[in-house]
């Protein structure tokens, strides 16, 4: 997965790009943290309307509490922000009329720490 991070606040990058268009802010993500996802990737650039975040937590072949976010248009791609309540954040991408944007069949999953450092 290619990683481009950006400047550090707090032991936190504040935008980490993960993979074709797509963007994680703060990287990495501790539990409770509220992420902020962004999207520039084929649906954007395919010129959808709307665009949602179909995010679910666990492992990626067992998502629960799966949920589909509107994202709301910025300057070049689309964002919403949700909350980490599990070990892994998994999503993808839709615009509601049933085109995807599913990372070629594998999603995205981000893990999420507890917080604790490892010694």
């Amino acid at each position: 997965m290619a990683r481009k991070t950006m400047a550090t606040e707090n032991n936190k990058t504040r935008t980490s790009t993960v993979e074709r268009g797509v963007s994680v802010e703060p990287m990495p993500v501790t539990a409770e943290d509220t992420i902020t996802i962004s999207y520039n990737g084929l649906l954007a650039q395919s010129g959808a309307a709307q665009v949602y975040a179909h995010i679910g937590y666990g492992s990626n072949e067992n998502w629960s509490n799966v949920e589909d976010i509107p994202m709301s248009r910025a300057k070049d791609s689309w964002t919403c922000d949700v909350n980490s309540l599990d070990s892994q954040l998994n999503f993808c991408f839709h615009d509601g009329a049933n085109n995807w944007d599913n990372n070629y069949g594998h999603n995205w999953s981000i893990n999420i720490h507890d917080g604790e450092k490892s010694i």
